[in-house]
């Protein structure tokens, strides 16, 4: 049921994604954005729609942001793969943005996704003003250098490091650069509500170091077909992970006493949370 429901979630966030890149401009960089908004989990989308139909609000409200988050982790990864950054050439079974177009488009590709995300999280139909703020002004937290930046820029002084990063860095690290936007996705339900995000807010932490485990799992024991990338990066890099610190069976242990975490935080939802809990299970059970 759970992979059912993500998959029709992942469909109405690609049908408004078409919907709202039908109304800019062919050029070749609208052109990059919705290549590179094509294909993925949609985790994070997911996660804002089941959140809010915990909370009752209408789809047609949580849409919006549903969609807005996935444009902006889409950026991320653009970015993310360019040269200057890891320097990938495959995404999603497909070669990166920049090596189908160029480096200055996969860019601008990059910063109008980004921008798109808070026009798309602060439409009117998303909800009141204190609702449209309050969602922006926690996408920005959750997205720059408190968040998502903050993880990535520790990312990059790790490989200039002579000393590996211990167990409590990677987990500072991933906190910002995975688990961020898992924490912002998993919340939105409740502040589109206005209502109190804080079960949500433990269930999205434990849930987000749990995924960068299982991503640390399978970039050691994954299929790369599978997986739609290269893997084996942090390793070939001599980086250390959740797997080269805690050992490969640890990892795994560790990553399912988080999900038991995850379920635990939901409790008090009852019934209406088991979809979450599903998608918590999910994470560890994947193999891209």
């Amino acid at each position: 049921m759970f992979k059912e429901i993500l998959a029709q979630d992942a469909a109405r966030i690609q049908a408004q994604f078409d919907l709202v890149l039908r109304a800019l401009d062919d050029l070749d960089v609208t052109r990059a954005m919705a290549y590179a908004t094509q294909g993925g989990k949609r985790l994070r989308g997911f996660l804002v729609l089941e959140s809010a139909r915990l909370h009752d609000v209408d789809p047609a409200q949580a849409i919006w942001p549903a969609t807005g988050i996935e444009a902006l982790h889409a950026y991320s990864l653009v970015h993310d793969d360019l040269p200057c950054m890891d320097d990938d050439d495959l995404r999603r079974g497909r070669p990166t943005v920049h090596v189908e177009w160029d480096e200055g488009t996969a860019v601008l590709a990059g910063d109008a996704l980004q921008t798109l995300a808070f026009e798309l999280c602060t439409r009117a139909e998303v909800g009141n003003a204190e609702v449209r703020a309050n969602l922006a002004l926690t996408l920005a937290k959750a997205s720059g250098a408190q968040g998502m930046v903050l993880g990535q820029a520790l990312d990059i002084t790790a490989e200039t490091t002579p000393d590996p990063l211990t167990l409590e860095q990677i987990t500072q690290l991933q906190a910002g650069k995975t688990g961020a936007l898992i924490e912002w996705s998993a919340c939105a339900g409740a502040r589109l509500a206005l209502a109190d995000p804080d079960p949500l807010r433990r269930y999205a932490q434990a849930l987000g170091l749990a995924f960068q485990i299982a991503d640390d799992i399978l970039d050691v024991e994954g299929d790369a077909e599978k997986a739609g990338k290269r893997l084996q990066k942090d390793a070939d890099a001599g980086k250390a992970t959740f797997v080269s610190l805690l050992g490969l069976d640890a990892a795994k242990a560790r990553a399912a006493q988080l999900v038991d975490q995850a379920c635990t935080a939901l409790d008090g939802y009852g019934a209406q949370a088991e979809t979450l809990k599903d998608a918590a299970r999910f994470v560890i059970a994947r193999d891209s």
